[in-house]
């Protein structure tokens, strides 16, 4: 190994090592922060949020508390004092602004944002049945593994099982101290690529931005904090063009400028950063994987092209310096003008841009199978069929239009518009605002072809973008405030006033924006408080819905089928009950969340059939022959001589996207020993002898 590349290998492991390490220890401090937090909120008997403007008040306090612990860190890195204390400040501060802003508002309900209500039943079922076991499953049906990614998941059961609690319960705990440790780890990287005083604000305004229109997807979130910096990471590993530029000076020629990779790692310690972080996303969420390689691989495509090109202006440099030298020198043999080194070829200059985007791949990958691997294994195999699922079929109306937030009439609309001039103004002469410019392109063009998806029957799910947008957008209003403060300081003088002026606008406008943060999300934060949760309460203390009887349905279960309720597969249309305790159900909520080896159409079908049957007889035989595992126990609702079930079909390119319909069984289908029927409030619980 060269001296070179030795010396390239110890700065890699030191620059991985070392940012990795403050990456651990910041997010311990995160979880800690919150954790705390969270604990300190359950002490108190608050009101409920949607009746009460005490909680709104409180998180108003408690948000001007944190970001005054982040004003404090920006100063002290100003006057180069205390860089412990920076790190604690800004490490605690940006934990204490997620505790406080979403754990506050939901500090008197146990459920986190949207309660247990659509998208977030089937996440909370997911999160139930990893508590219930570490093994990678699906979250509804038996005998299959995971198809939507089990990471995030898989931590969060952890963490259950750690603290003792049910999975529903962790959901919102968990939620938050996820992203409290995201918004410190996101704000270490940032540290790591641009000057330690303006990481803290970036930071705290891609923090802000994300909680508002981020929070209730929180496996997402974490990845849409993590995505403004990796962009810039992502550069700096693709585009590295300061090589090809001394190499086409004249060698020994005075004011010749050294190669600055040589005393960096060559992009590989990006590189590594950016391999992880996608192999992170494939394990937490496929939509923002598959944008992000998008995204990745479109800059790759853009710094080849770049490097080609400074490679053309090279060759024409050194065309016109060489005919420069024979011309001084007469044509003279023995000329003893030095010539200049060669310009590399073509794909000396693209090889180092495919060797790192292949070690990003190869990083990425092998993170993704830690996941993927049971799903690979049975899809590869045949051994289920593959019913291609209906996950894209969704095009709300956001969906259908370019989201294009900087036109706005509002603070984050204002805020977005400053980003978007920075972007244009700069990408020119800034690798900052090119990376970022990337990753807003990106984000359109996905839009673009998910609009143009449409007329093959799908979509690629655009509208769940905008997270991501608006925190590509606040990080470059960031940069986009603090250097357009700078200039105007710069024309005017440089006056005295004009620093506390500028401070106190940004420290104002921080406010603003933080205290709206709970309306943004009110009707998330609401639906917290009015969804019953799995203790059979509402939060409002109101009289609960009819989730109050599932603690009775369970012990019916588990004592007439004799099993744990791992062991048994229910069939229900009241999917929140598997939310809340891990039974295996026969049927999904809906097709867009059901895995598509598990049949969504045909298992409907099935259904269906058995409803159309005249005997007991009929139905036991049919159970048997059932392709899937039988149900063990069914939770219907009794509607007269019939028990009925609501089920769900894809309806697409109908918005909405989903048709609900009853399945009516007769009863006499199941006046038979060999079926066992207890009747619990609205439900009928029939087990299977």
């Amino acid at each position: 190994m060269s001296e070179q590349a030795s010396g390239r290998m110890t700065l890699l492991r030191r620059q991985v090592g070392g940012a990795a390490g403050e990456a651990v220890a910041g997010a311990v401090v995160a979880a800690v922060v919150a954790g705390v937090g969270l604990v300190a909120f359950s002490t108190v008997e608050w009101p409920a949020f949607n009746s009460s403007n005490v909680l709104r008040a409180l998180t108003t306090v408690g948000q001007v508390v944190a970001l005054g612990m982040l004003v404090g860190a920006t100063v002290l890195i100003r006057v180069r004092k205390w860089p412990w204390a920076v790190k604690l400040l800004s490490w605690g501060g940006l934990s204490a602004f997620v505790t406080v802003t979403l754990g506050m508002p939901l500090a008197a309900t146990k459920l986190y944002l949207f309660g247990l209500s659509v998208d977030q039943e089937f996440r909370t079922q997911y999160l139930t049945r990893l508590t219930d076991s570490a093994a990678l499953h699906d979250m509804n049906y038996v005998d299959l593994p995971p198809f939507y990614p089990a990471g995030w998941f898989w931590f969060g059961g952890r963490f259950a099982s750690l603290t003792g609690m049910a999975g529903w319960e962790a959901f919102k705990p968990y939620a938050i101290i996820a992203l409290a440790v995201a918004a410190v780890v996101a704000y270490v990287l940032w540290s790591k690529l641009i000057r330690a005083d303006w990481a803290v604000p970036v930071a705290a305004a891609t923090t802000a931005v994300t909680l508002a229109y981020g929070a209730p997807e929180a496996y997402g979130a974490v990845l849409v904090l993590l995505f403004a910096p990796v962009m810039v990471l992502a550069w700096g590993a693709l585009y590295r063009p300061a090589g090809l530029a001394a190499r086409t000076l004249l060698a020994g020629s005075e004011g010749t400028q050294p190669d600055t990779t040589a005393r960096t790692a060559g992009g590989w310690g990006a590189a590594v950063g950016v391999g992880l972080y996608l192999g992170l996303a494939a394990a937490f969420y496929t939509l923002y994987f598959v944008v992000a390689v998008f995204s990745v691989c479109l800059m790759a495509v853009i710094a080849g092209a770049l490097m080609l090109r400074e490679r053309r202006l090279a060759l024409r440099t050194q065309r016109h310096r060489d005919a420069a030298a024979r011309s001084t020198a007469g044509g003279q043999v023995g000329d003893a003008s030095t010539p200049g080194e060669p310009v590399p070829g073509g794909w000396a200059v693209l090889w180092p841009i495919l060797a790192r985007l292949l070690t990003i791949g190869a990083l990425a990958g092998l993170l993704a199978l830690t996941v993927w691997t049971p799903f690979l294994l049975d899809f590869l195999s045949g051994k289920a069929s593959f019913s291609g699922g209906s996950a894209f079929h969704y095009l709300p109306e956001p969906g259908s239009e370019l989201p294009l937030p900087m036109f706005e009439v509002s603070l984050i609309g204002g805020f977005c518009l400053v980003g978007t001039v920075w972007l244009v103004l700069r990408v020119g002469s800034s690798r900052r605002a090119q990376a970022l410019t990337v990753g807003v392109l990106a984000v359109y063009l996905w839009c673009l072809l998910s609009m143009a998806a449409t007329a093959a029957g799908t979509t690629l799910l655009s509208f769940r973008l905008e997270p991501l947008l608006y925190a590509l957008l606040a990080a470059a209003g960031a940069f986009g405030f603090v250097e357009g403060a700078r200039a105007v300081y710069q024309v005017l003088h440089e006056p005295a006033r004009m620093r506390p002026v500028v401070a106190a606008i940004a420290v104002l406008g921080a406010v603003a924006f933080s205290q709206e943060i709970p309306h943004v999300l009110d009707a998330e934060i609401t639906t917290a408080y009015t969804d019953t949760d799995g203790d059979g309460v509402r939060a409002d203390k109101r009289p609960p819905s009819a989730v109050s009887h599932y603690a009775k349905i369970d012990a019916t279960l588990r004592e007439q089928t004799g099993r744990a309720r791992d062991e048994s597969v229910v069939l229900t249309a009241d999917t929140s009950f598997l939310a809340i305790y891990p039974y295996y159900g026969f049927q999904a909520l809906t097709s867009h969340y059901a895995n598509p080896l598990a049949d969504f159409p045909g298992r409907t079908a099935e259904i269906k059939r058995w409803a159309e049957l005249k005997t007991p007889q009929e139905l036991i035989a049919a159970l048997e022959r059932c392709p899937w595992r039988a149900p063990d126990a069914f939770v219907f609702r009794d509607a007269g001589d019939r028990y009925t079930l609501r089920l769900s079909e894809d309806v697409y390119p109908n918005d909405p996207n989903v048709k609900r319909f009853t399945v009516a069984f007769p009863k006499a289908l199941f006046e038979d020993p060999r079926f066992q029927i207890t009747d619990i409030g609205p439900f009928t619980v029939v087990v299977r002898r």
